[in-house]
């Protein structure tokens, strides 16, 4: 045999080797979709009904007409299911995906070259769509709209612009700021939608359809001590199970009921409410530091020597769903019912405060 041929055989022998088998793809796929707790139907999807039952009308009206979606807008606190209800979409209208977010955007360029190699249905996931910048977000309008991208090359005398054809595609945006979106950008998303924290009946579902998935022996019992810890958001009921998972595991015999769930929680600084180490921290400081307030955001976080923006996005929107802190013009004040959750008394001899608790 000449060297030829046993190069090229040689060359065969290598390709068969390196080709992937697609039963083990297969296999691999399934086990992603097993490893995942994120739901890949609407049907699968726990809580946020009314949200729900309008995007899969639209979604279903979609498909019939053979139509693309609508822009879509989904807002509210972070883990709340935003990332999953744009993932079900693409799932239920037989679309890709393009997932990216507002900061990774950073020049006109980035999402020029993003939307024009996009084709006819597919979504485009933007997450954090609040922090794209302006020159940004001004490409956006016209693609969203028109379905055109128009750019100028050249300067002075020489300038032209440029009309970039676009296929019909779905934007679909993920921002906890929804206030800090522009004007012109948020009326061009023909569906917007806010998602709000789940109830304790409704992260018990999530918490024991995730056991199913984990294969985790868990009763209704401590799937109810999970949800009530969860803050009132499926991401931390979901870490706080394999939390509890990992304790029952090693310190019990694998089987999760109310008593053990609040061992482990109570282990990983978690109280009874949901409070972690950094809610109670803030509490502590504006109630010993500043005696319940009012505070300013900066002075605290400074105090804290934590981020502000920290603060504002994960510590804050639940202190003020339980009526922990409120908001004022002069800054930050807290509760009786805080006072009462840390065991302190609130200052008396504080006007301010005499007036704020009567």
């Amino acid at each position: 045999m000449s060297k030829n041929k046993k190069n090229n055989a040689r060359e065969k022998i290598i390709e068969s080797k390196n080709v992937p088998n697609k039963n083990d793809s297969a296999l691999k796929e399934d086990e992603k979709i097993l490893q995942s707790l994120r739901p890949r139907k609407f049907s699968d999807y726990v809580g946020q009904k009314s949200v729900v039952e309008s995007i899969s009308i639209a979604v279903k009206a979609s498909k019939e007409r053979k139509d693309t979606l609508d822009h879509s807008l989904f807002h509210g606190p972070p883990g709340l299911g935003k990332t999953t209800i744009a993932h079900i979409i693409a799932h239920e209208m037989d679309a890709k995906l393009f997932h990216t977010s507002g900061p990774a955007l950073e020049r006109p360029a980035d999402v020029v070259g993003l939307l024009s190699n996009l084709k006819n249905s597919d979504i485009l996931f933007i997450d954090e769509i609040h922090r794209l910048s302006t020159s940004v977000e001004e490409y956006l309008y016209s693609a969203m709209e028109d379905f055109r991208v128009d750019f100028v090359t050249g300067s002075g005398a020489f300038a032209k612009t440029i009309n970039l054809p676009l296929s019909q595609f779905t934007l679909i945006g993920s921002t906890t700021r929804v206030g800090m979106l522009s004007a012109p950008l948020r009326e061009r998303f023909g569906l917007s939608y806010h998602l709000d924290y789940y109830s304790i009946e409704e992260l018990s579902d999530v918490v024991l359809r995730s056991a199913k998935i984990l294969d985790v022996n868990i009763n209704e019992e401590g799937a109810n001590e999970i949800a009530n810890r969860s803050r009132g958001t499926p991401r931390i009921s979901n870490r706080l199970l394999k939390r509890v998972r990992d304790y029952s595991q090693v310190k019990h015999d694998g089987k999760i009921n109310r008593n053990i769930a609040s061992e482990a929680l109570e282990i990983e600084g978690i109280d009874n409410l949901g409070l972690d180490r950094l809610d109670r921290v803030y509490l502590e400081t504006l109630l010993k530091n500043y005696k319940g307030g009012p505070a300013g955001i900066q002075a605290l976080a400074a105090t804290i020597n934590e981020d502000q923006q920290t603060l504002e996005d994960v510590v804050e929107p639940y202190l003020l769903k339980i009526g922990f802190i409120i908001r004022t013009p002069q800054g930050r004040k807290c509760t009786k019912e805080a006072f009462k959750h840390l065991g302190m008394t609130p200052p008396v001899d504080n006007l301010i405060q005499k007036n704020f608790f009567e």
